[in-house]
């Protein structure tokens, strides 16, 4: 414990917290200036650390105004101390938040008095993590915090605030219910095999799984719409040069982000723009034009083109109103990944006396636009859309995770093969106890600690 009847702050030789019981500090306000800057700890008996920085007692859950002072005495600035005890607090611990102005450099003085004091620097995510750990949240809740901060669109933010109060993990806990009660119902049948088994029985289970079945039909469409909403969609511009991607690029992000110009090859590198439509991000790539050139730069630009190809969920091949699908278009198309979603973009039609539309053309849509006038744009924006897999549900829809589809796809197979008719009860009741962990690794009740680490491993530091 530190002697406050010394004024020599800098002779303490032990810190105030055992370091063995790991009490954590972050910065958990963004980088930069700003008008409030906020130091969090979490840990245990917080009071000893708080009268050691501010030279108060705080009082729980009241804002209290201190003066922060370093450890020679000296001000470091004056704020608010909120002091939340375990295990009211957000991560279920002793939660201490010193909040001060907001600039790095008096946020990182603060930062270092507590870790001189004993705390250890979080990992990103920690906090959160201990929340979980601790029973604050579930698995499920805990990634939503996540989603939140990260979301670009009100309809993003608005779903991840759905995930977060619980609303997708009482619809799994709904399903994992469901699952057990007739999971123990199809094992009192193996446990008493010398009782016959009334076709009732059979008939009752069969519905009960119809209707199990189709509850987790409705569960993975609203969860495969708010992965929609969190992922969005990566599309790329290509084509030759000088056919309008980088004036396409512009007119959908509503700004000059592309350099336009008359002479082939301005673009030598990628440009990006986020853009949100319907609340979906959709990230565009505007790419060197595909072409045979001497020119050293523009090949890097070109070989870079190529690999966002890779990466892309769409394409958007843009040529002009009234081509043909030239040798250069030929060439471009053989070297396109076969399912890569595609849409051709036929630019200028303002330039060659034609009409706005969209049409299909063998296995893509073909979309007739002017990037110039804007003519067109909103078939484009609906193809996206398409593409995305966007399907907007009534009542909204609540923030997903790709773990969170692959854990629902495991269930499905597995209720699948249960739903098999000549399936025996050890076989049916054997798939809903895997339909059941496949559930429950959503929430986290089941859930190796590696992916845990992996998931709060991505979390900004001080959350």
């Amino acid at each position: 414990m530190i002697d406050e009847s010394t004024s020599d702050h800098s002779a303490v030789k032990h810190p105030v917290l055992d370091v063995s019981r790991e009490t954590i500090v972050a910065i958990a306000t963004a980088p930069g200036r700003g008008g409030i800057g906020v130091v969090r700890v979490s840990g245990k008996a917080l009071l000893a650390l708080a009268q050691a920085v501010t030279g108060k007692n705080v009082s729980p859950r009241m804002a209290t105004l201190v003066t922060f002072r370093d450890a020679g005495g000296r001000v470091i600035d004056q704020g608010i101390a909120l002091y939340f005890v375990a295990p009211h607090s957000y991560t279920g611990e002793d939660v201490l938040e010193l909040q001060g102005h907001g600039g790095q450099a008096v946020m990182q003085r603060l930062l270092r008095r507590c870790v001189a004091l004993g705390c250890r620097l979080a990992r990103p995510g920690e906090f959160t993590e201990r929340a979980f750990l601790n029973g604050k949240l579930d698995l499920a809740q805990a990634e939503s915090v996540a989603d939140l901060i990260e979301a670009n669109s009100a309809e993003a933010a608005q779903s991840a605030a759905r995930s977060l109060t619980g609303e997708f993990s009482q619809k799994v806990h709904q399903l994992t219910n469901f699952t057990t009660e007739l999971r123990m119902h199809v094992e009192a049948c193996i446990d008493f095999p010398e009782e016959e088994i009334d076709p009732a029985d059979r008939a009752a289970q069969q519905a009960k799984l119809h209707h199990l079945r189709g509850l987790h039909a409705i569960l993975a469409a609203e969860a495969k719409q708010g992965a929609v909403l969190r992922e969005g969609l990566t599309v790329v511009l290509i084509g030759r040069p000088n056919v309008g991607k980088s004036s396409l690029l512009n007119k959908l992000a509503g700004d000059d982000v592309a350099i336009v110009t008359p002479i082939a090859g301005t673009t030598r590198d990628h440009v990006r723009a986020s853009i949100s439509i319907d609340g979906v991000p959709v990230h565009l790539i505007d790419t060197a034009g595909l072409r045979e050139t001497e020119d050293e730069v523009e090949k890097i630009g070109i070989a870079r083109t190529w690999q966002a190809i890779e990466k892309a969920g769409a394409a958007l091949l843009i040529t002009e109103a009234g081509d043909t699908v030239g040798e250069n278009e030929a060439i471009i198309l053989a070297k396109l990944p076969q399912t890569l979603p595609m849409a051709w973009i036929y630019n200028k039609i303002d330039a060659h006396d034609q009409q706005a539309a969209r049409a299909q053309e063998g296995n893509h849509a073909a979309i007739k636009i002017s990037a110039l006038t804007g003519a067109g744009l909103p078939l484009v924006r609906q193809w996206l859309l398409e593409t995305a897999g966007w399907q907007p549900i009534s009542g909204g829809v609540f923030m997903a995770r790709e773990r969170h589809l692959i854990a629902l796809r495991a269930a499905a197979q597995h209720l699948d093969q249960a739903a098999q008719s000549d399936l025996p009860f050890e076989l049916f009741a054997e798939e809903l106890r895997l339909t059941q962990l496949a559930l429950s690794s959503i929430t986290g009740e089941f859930t190796p600690d590696d992916l845990l680490g992996e998931i709060f491993g991505k979390f900004c530091i001080g959350k």
